[in-house]
């Protein structure tokens, strides 16, 4: 009986001396377990950063390329955007004998979801038709440095939502991706497209709408977060994957709707014979759209998961110079001088944040190897 309370002291020291290393994840063969989480969390990561850049770039470019070889319909652009969903749905077979850890944990109520994903849904489809108008009236390098923006309504939205702090770094990211948008506003010729009253309201109610795009984005990533930590309380892959699905039906539900009562539809078949490069690259741009949108959902969904709302966005600018440097190999857009400098200070704005990022990391690595310390000292 006396040894007793000294095993159980030594097995605590051992638990909490694990605990540590795995923390800290200091060199030594000992760390198989936590090397191989680690390593795991990082290709996660990598692998929804590879979806989330290359699905923006490219379903960016297709959107563009349809409005320019002779694509008038936006309901139409704006459906392509969403309705690619379909191709998730077999994950949800794969996946769905996998998690069956979290089946103590009590499901939301089936209201609250349904409720939950109708909202989201409505937020797509509204989004998508802003996005839609904006690359519809705005040169592709235009338009991406504008959606930079939706970084700072996220900052601002995570700020009331998500309890994220405003810092020296994150202020200074902010001022920084406003004049950065701000400053396209001075342009005044484009290629020659906005000579004229009108072509200038198209580009003000272009940019307005891209504008309002970005902060309903940035304000539904921040909504997904917080049903994430408050409803679902819980981190699966098959949670992403059915975050990207139901939206997206209640999303193509909508537009659709839109899109019949519009009218549009009666000219696709028109609209496909006049379009400049055939029948078949019609369609295909269609697809690839399609894919390359859901291939960014799914990565920012699962950015969100791994880190934050504020990240996911924060990795979608940082595709900030791809788009227009692709756009003006591709589509020949003109990269103006005010371009180049609220490039410039867009991506001066992420590297502010991801610099905060950074320290908070470090922040957070600290107060917890200090919290392990100070239970193995109260263990003594």
């Amino acid at each position: 009986m006396g040894d007793s309370p000294v095993v159980v002291q030594s097995q605590v020291q051992a638990v909490e001396e694990a605990k540590r290393e795995e923390i800290t994840s200091q060199n030594g063969p000992e760390l198989k377990a936590p090397t191989l989480v680690q390593c795991k969390w990082w290709i996660q990561m990598i692998i929804y950063s590879i979806f989330v850049l290359s699905g923006q770039a490219i379903g960016t470019l297709l959107g563009r390329l349809y409005f320019n070889k002779g694509g008038n319909s936006k309901w139409l652009a704006t459906l392509v955007q969403i309705i690619g969903f379909p191709v998730l749905i077999p994950f949800l077979f794969i996946t769905s004998t996998k998690n069956n850890k979290i089946t103590k944990i009590k499901k939301p109520s089936f209201y609250i979801v349904a409720s939950l994903y109708t909202l989201l849904g409505l937020f797509i489809a509204g989004t998508c038709m802003l996005y839609t108008i904006g690359l519809q009236y705005l040169p592709v390098t235009t338009y991406s440095l504008i959606c930079a923006s939706q970084l700072g309504f996220n900052a601002l939205f995570s700020y009331f939502l998500n309890k994220q702090k405003f810092t020296p770094y994150i202020v200074n990211s902010l001022v920084i991706l406003t004049v950065s948008s701000s400053l396209l506003v001075l342009q005044n010729d484009d290629s020659g497209e906005h000579t004229n009253k009108k072509s200038r309201r198209k580009y003000i109610f272009g940019f307005l709408s891209t504008v309002a795009a970005s902060a309903c984005y940035a304000l539904m990533l921040s909504i997904t977060q917080l049903a994430l930590q408050k409803i679902f309380k819980r981190e699966n892959f098959r949670l992403i994957i059915e975050m990207s699905i139901y939206p997206s039906v209640t999303a193509t539900m909508a537009i659709l709707i839109g899109f019949f009562a519009s009218g549009e539809w009666k000219n696709l078949d028109k609209e496909m014979n006049e379009y400049k490069l055939g029948k078949i690259q019609y369609v295909l741009n269609l697809i690839g759209t399609a894919i390359s949108w859901q291939a960014f959902t799914v990565g920012s969904i699962g950015l969100i998961f791994k880190v934050s709302s504020l990240f996911s966005n924060v990795i979608s600018i940082l595709g900030l110079p791809l788009t227009p440097v692709l756009a003006v190999m591709f589509l020949h857009d003109k990269l103006t001088g005010i371009k180049i400098m609220s490039m410039l200070l867009a991506i001066w704005g992420c590297v502010s944040y991801m610099y905060q990022h950074y320290l908070d990391d470090l922040k957070d690595k600290d107060a917890k190897q200090a919290q392990l310390v100070e239970l193995s000292e109260v263990s003594h």
